[in-house]
């Protein structure tokens, strides 16, 4: 079976063609990714503007198109925390269904927190033992805990990292009150929102998704010598002053950071910090599956069903 999993997320709008039988693992096909950063499109009420709205569909339409032309025998397509959040979120998710005959569905943060848990269960199997997973995207930052396939506990909130950048920071290179203002916030939503279940978790393996920590893993890396499939929270510590004091122009010049995103990796790298620091974890495994892959066995285990 070829599957289309197209995430409209805060940052892109991704297409992931992959073929996927039952009792094997997801192979990807193909992909198509337009780069749109739906927050940069709000306007003071918090609707996505015509503007925004109509580079979404341009998009989206693309996308579709894509996954037609390579044979995809069904397209899961959800949204996250741009729509989600969006004052006029239910309008477009009507309007897109509509117009490009897919079912766009909204995922909620605990379920986006659970998607992206169990494809980080599978990846890395029984033996990892209690996972902490965390994931920073565009919008919003998930935390997931257990066991089993299913987290025990989840949690997501507003840091994410395009979201951060649009609403604390300002100037190239930003000012240094602005870098102070976006940490303080960080550091009072995880201080006032984490609940004991994580705060007094007891997990032994502590993992990350998404594209923000591994392109901070690989700029420490770069810089300290670190492994690029770990995240030391004693490295990106070191790293945060030098990231902020950079232009955009020179950040877009680190190894895994592209002109579209070297705005936000500053306030990525302090959410990740911060929630590293909360959660006491030191060191954390960057895997390479996440919210795409999740969704994709959580079909195929209903199809098993």
């Amino acid at each position: 079976m070829r599957l289309g999993v197209l995430d409209v997320g805060s940052n892109t709008i991704h297409l992931q063609v992959m073929d996927a039988h039952l009792g094997a693992r997801p192979t990807p096909a193909t992909n198509y990714k337009v780069e749109l950063r739906l927050t940069e499109y709000l306007d003071s009420s918090g609707a996505i503007s015509p503007e925004g709205i109509s580079l979404l569909h341009k998009a989206i339409g693309e996308s579709v198109a894509h996954a037609h032309e390579n044979a995809t025998d069904e397209i899961l397509a959800f949204a996250t925390s741009a729509i989600r959040d969006a004052t006029n979120g239910t309008k477009i998710i009507a309007e897109i269904s509509e117009k490009h005959g897919i079912e766009l569905e909204i995922l909620d943060g605990d379920s986006e927190a659970t998607m992206t848990f169990l494809a980080v269960r599978r990846w890395l199997g029984w033996s990892a033992g209690k996972l902490l997973v965390l994931d920073i995207g565009g919008g919003s930052l998930e935390i997931a805990s257990g066991v089993d396939e299913n987290p025990e506990a989840t949690l997501s909130l507003p840091l994410g990292a395009a979201r951060l950048t649009r609403e604390f920071l300002s100037g190239d290179p930003y000012s240094s009150k602005s870098i102070k203002a976006v940490q303080k916030y960080v550091e009072e939503m995880l201080i006032k929102s984490l609940p004991r279940a994580l705060k007094s978790h007891d997990a032994n393996h502590f993992v990350a998704t998404s594209k923000t920590f591994r392109t901070l893993a690989r700029i420490t890396a770069n810089w300290y010598g670190d492994n690029p499939k770990y995240l030391e929270k004693e490295s990106l510590e070191k790293a945060i002053p030098r990231l902020a004091e950079m232009t955009d122009k020179t950040r877009a010049e680190l190894p895994g950071v592209s002109a579209s995103r070297a705005r936000q990796i500053v306030a990525g790298a302090v959410v990740a910090y911060s929630v590293m620091d909360n959660l006491d974890v030191t060191e954390i495994e960057i895997c390479p599956w996440a919210l795409r892959e999740g969704i994709v066995l959580r079909r195929l285990d209903w199809l098993a069903d």
